[in-house]
């Protein structure tokens, strides 16, 4: 074995990479650990700990130190469905946004366009402007889209004299700006509401925002943080001077409070501070006030409550100050008036909602946070305080004045925001910005606010007329794009709507990791124990790469932040199946060596080298799949995506080299290597079933199988998934076994439609689906839904139930699954034709490999509409039985392949030239049939500890690739192979099999 040494030493690298990316999660459990010994049950408690522990170093390695919020950001996160929470899919409105565009107009032909467009987009791919532009030349072909958009607020952009298709990029762009901004509004609101290892990312080619919250309970409450108008104000501000003695006041109350330990106002609270001009604070106090807060910092745990007790407001926040000439701290002039660790705000603002308090702070002071800490190393909030402008506490202007911002760069190259307002607000601009620079001794910043947080305070240096500003100051490039959009949030609001939403509650998650848990075990442990009951002592270095392959890819999920999801673990449980795949092919390989009289060195050696073109071709067609379900497929369908494509890497990696050492050392060490026991040892050896011969008798079995199951497809169809039909689905868990048939009857009274009732793996757990309201997604309907619900489960004779897990699909959402997934079917069926095409270079292996694929396919489709309803169990026609399908179709792939590879090195030798071509095919089914039914026997025995252990929510998907993998294995044998001399024959009905090419390739 050439390059050793280099080897051995890829396989430490990549041993301590995982081992340093998984270290993390071990780390971050603990401290979890730690914090729920704490709290107890308090969940507050829970999360006050760790918040208290972000910032604190709990890893060391030397090298490198992390804290707890460091190694968070690195573990390996659970999905939704392994810890509860909540999935909801945001759409952005574009019909509103065009219609806020051009300025709401009320001519029929633009709104009818609209309404279109609408209508299209539910059952097209192409992207909602280019829709609307056909539309509306369908209804006013006459007419330019100038006339609508050329108006003052779009000015830069669009004029009189521009063509449709400038407006209509002028609309893509302000699109994508509105998903950006939208974007970045709702990652901040979310980061705000406290929810741990949150996910946000924009589906790219949509007008969608996919949002996770794991552990998220109050469902209501994030529903109306996601889809509220955001709210973009400027505000005058008060300067750090002005505020001091405010903030001192306030401390020297909370003191007095707590050292009498009684709710009575102190004398100090109630005087009520008025904010004037000019006020300033006495150093010495200062001193004395930043002393204490050195104290706060002290390890005896006495002065921490001295200082606690005697500053509870400065000791936890830091006044804004800097050292002075005379090394005395002054106060920092600026808008900012003091900084807190991210983990304290909420203290701070406990403190500031106290009604007592809240008397001291008067009305013409408004306190705010910055939106996020000053910088990753620098975890502390700077808060702001805002001057009212109006007599009823309001901003000095609303953001609905800006016509434009971008980010761009100034005359010396450093990055600033640029903004254009409207006449409106130029005017105001103008009056704000010159009271704000009025001092040329204390200019004055204008706080840019969305949502009740300041984004930016930058300092007015002048009076700015003509409605044109740049912001500058220590940006970066993410910086001023950040800011651009946020500017730009303020005007022309395109509204963010759930149109799809999944609710898993925690007894539902934790059931998941459970079964998730126990499949991966007995999976792993069914593994290990065929490969040594069957191979002897290779089977134990089989097994040893099995565990050094589920190692590397639990630390390659971890290192590049992978989620691992339910369908994630059903990737890796079928990974430990195929892992043995390559080994197999090895294997079988070397005791056909070992057959002809060679010695076991050399045998191992030629069994590496000859097997080496079926495990690539094998594997790689199955990589093809991986990427198109990642490419197509979205969520857990992308996450089971991701760990096959990791897992046939570290596969092929740890089947063809780790295993490939383990035997060089034996060998080295003189031990004595068997791949069989008695009784396997001859299995299917000399196998001579007339395979070519009865081929006909198995075409007509697949015939008839395949016409039964069209006649099913096309008479009785599917059930559709909700993610298929949209709709709303919900699990609901009853305390005791109720009658299926009373509740269908009820819930089918209340809603006053069909509605699916299903068991949801026990008889207290019932899976309904209805499409009440299906093109309906506003919160009204999810109410008036769920109010029906209720109103047929109370009619069970008070009955107790609780809802576990919902999920909502709109119709469009359930459109563009849909039709993903019929793209991802065919997309896989013509990659994988076009690679045995490449590979083989021969039409008839391709053709033949295309038969035998939708061969599967279609009887696997027949399967799913035959028998549901008959099986205990739902069959439905999902995402996940898509994945399912394509999984198979690559699996299914794999058998053929080694056969075709057989095929092609029995035409590669001369004396087979002179045998009849059927004789030839017939042989390689035979003497490549062990490796086919071992290695599919592999991936059956994971499947159906899959199936019978890993839970309800992919029972389905494992039954789907269990059957699949069944059916790939017939039609690899009895279909494909027969096939390849059937067309050969059609093509020259007189002449022989040839072989691609004129080299040996060993199989």
């Amino acid at each position: 074995m050439q390059g050793k040494g280099i080897i051995k030493f890829f396989i430490v690298v990549v041993a301590l990479a995982c081992l340093y990316s998984i270290s993390f999660t071990f780390v971050t459990r603990s401290v979890e650990k730690d914090a729920a010994a704490y709290a107890q049950g308090d969940l507050e408690k829970e999360r006050a700990y760790l918040d208290s522990m972000a910032n604190e170093p709990v890893y060391n390695l030397g090298f490198a130190q992390y804290t707890y919020q460091d190694a968070k950001e690195r573990e390996l996160a659970l999905g939704l469905d392994l810890r509860g929470g909540m999935n909801v899919t945001m759409e952005i409105s574009l019909q509103e946004l065009i219609l806020n565009l051009a300025g709401n107009p009320e001519d029929e032909n633009f709104n009818q366009a609209l309404k279109n467009a609408n209508e299209r987009s539910k059952q097209s791919q192409t992207e909602y402007v280019t829709l609307f532009g056909e539309e509306f030349k369908k209804l006013s072909p006459n007419t330019s889209l100038a006339s609508f958009f050329a108006t003052k607020e779009n000015v830069g952009s669009i004029n009189a004299q521009s063509s449709d298709s400038e407006v209509l990029g002028f609309l893509r762009t302000q699109s994508e700006s509105a998903i950006d901004r939208s974007y970045n509004i709702l990652r901040t609101r979310i980061d705000k509401f406290g929810v741990a290892s949150p996910n946000i990312q924009k589906q790219q080619g949509t007008n969608r925002i996919l949002i996770e919250l794991p552990g998220v309970t109050d469902e209501e409450r994030v529903r109306s943080l996601l889809q509220g108008s955001a709210k973009l104000e400027f505000w005058e501000t008060y300067d750090n001077l002005e505020i001091y003695p405010l903030l001192e006041n306030v401390n020297q109350t909370l003191a007095a409070r707590a050292k009498t330990k009684t709710p009575t106002p102190t004398a100090a609270a109630t005087d009520t501070t008025t904010v004037e001009e000019g006020t300033g604070a006495n150093q010495g106090e200062l001193a004395a006030i930043t002393g204490g807060q050195r104290d706060s910092v002290a390890q005896d745990s006495a002065d921490q409550q001295l200082a606690a007790q005697n500053n509870p407001l400065f000791n936890i926040m830091q006044p804004s100050i800097y050292i002075g000439q005379n090394q005395q701290p002054m106060l920092r002039p600026g808008a900012v008036v003091g900084y807190v660790e991210l983990k304290d705000t909420a203290k701070v603002n406990d403190f500031l909602r106290d009604s007592v308090i809240q008397s001291i702070i008067p009305a013409n002071v408004k306190l705010a946070w910055s939106v996020k800490p000053i910088s990753k190393e620098d975890r502390r909030l700077e808060l702001y305080a805002l001057k009212p402008s109006t007599s009823d506490g309001q901003a000095a202007l609303a953001g609905s004045v800006i016509a434009d911002a971008r980010a761009d760069f100034d005359m010396n190259g450093n990055p600033q925001v640029t903004m254009t307002m409207n006449t409106e607000g130029a005017r105001e601009w103008r009056r704000i910005t010159a009271a704000a620079s009025a001092d040329p001794n204390n200019k004055k910043s204008i706080a840019i606010v969305l949502d009740n947080v300041v984004y930016s305070a930058p300092t007015v240096q002048d009076e700015i007329a003509g409605g044109n500003s740049s912001i500058s100051g220590n940006f970066q490039i993410e910086d001023t794009q950040d800011l651009a959009n946020v500017l730009k949030a303020g005007r022309l609001p395109a509204p963010a709507k759930i149109v799809e939403e999944a609710i898993i509650g925690p007894t539902l998650g934790q059931a998941a990791i459970d079964a998730g848990i126990n499949s991966s075990v007995i999976g792993l442990v069914v593994v290990l124990v065929f490969m040594v009951v069957y191979y002897n002592r290779a089977g134990w270095v089989a097994n040893v790469a099995v565990l050094v392959n589920v190692f590397f890819i639990m630390g390659i999920l971890a290192s590049i932040g992978a989620v691992l999801t339910l369908p994630g673990i059903a990737g890796i449980v079928l990974t430990m199946g195929t892992a043995v795949d390559a080994n197999v092919l090895i294997y079988e390989r070397i005791r056909e060596e070992l057959r002809l009289g060679k010695s076991i060195r050399q045998s191992i050696a030629d069994g590496y080298k000859h097997a080496m073109p079926s495990i690539l071709d094998s594997q790689i067609t199955t990589f093809l799949v991986g990427i198109i379900l990642f490419i197509f497929g979205s969520g857990p369908i992308a996450g089971f995506a991701t760990t096959l494509m990791i897992g046939i890497i570290t596969s092929l990696f740890t089947s063809i080299f780790i295993s490939r050492i383990i035997f060089e050392w034996m060998l080295e060490k003189d031990w004595k290597i068997t791949v069989s026991n008695k009784w396997s040892a001859n299995t299917l050896v000399g196998a001579n079933f007339q395979f070519i011969k009865n081929r006909k008798r198995y075409y007509i079995i697949s015939i008839v199988v395949i016409a039964i199951s069209l006649v099913s497809i096309f008479t009785k169809g599917f059930n559709l998934g909700v993610d298929f039909k949209g709709g709303r689905t919900y699990v609901v868990e009853f305390a005791q076994p109720v009658n299926l048939e009373e509740v269908r009857s009820n819930l089918n009274t209340a809603f006053g439609e069909d509605t699916e009732v299903k068991t949801f793996g026990s008889d207290e757990h019932l899976r309904i689906t209805t499409g009440y309201l299906v093109g309906e997604t506003s919160d009204q309907a999810d109410a008036e839904v769920l109010a029906k619900l209720n109103e047929g489960l109370d009619q069970l004779g008070g009955v107790e139930y609780d809802i576990v897990s919902s999920q909502k699909v709109g119709p469009t959402i359930a459109n563009d699954i849909k039709t993903s997934a019929i793209y991802a079917s065919i997309f896989a069926i013509i990659g994988i034709g076009l690679y045995i095409l490449i590979r083989f270079r021969k039409w008839q292996y391709s053709l033949s490999s295309a038969i035998s694929i939708a061969h599967d396919a279609i009887i696997l489709l027949g399967i799913f509409s035959v028998f549901d309803g008959l099986l205990p169990f739902a069959l439905d026609m999902n995402q996940h039985f898509i994945a399912a399908m394509l999984t198979v179709i690559g699996y299914s792939i794999n058998d053929t392949v080694v056969v075709f590879d057989r095929l092609r090195e029995y035409l590669g030798i001369p004396s087979n030239r002179q045998k009849p071509p059927a004789e030839i095919i017939n042989n390689a089914i035979n003497s490549t049939l062990s490796r086919t039914i071992i290695t599919s026997l592999t991936v059956i025995f994971v499947m159906a500890v899959l199936f019978v252990f890993g839970g309800e929510v992919i029972r389905a998907f494992s039954f789907a690739i269990l059957i699949g993998i069944m059916l790939g294995t017939y039609s690899s044998i009895f279909i494909a192979a027969p096939m390849v001399l059937d067309l050969t024959k059609e093509e020259d009905e007189n002449k022989k099999v040839v072989p691609s090419t004129p080299k040996v390739a060993k199989a």
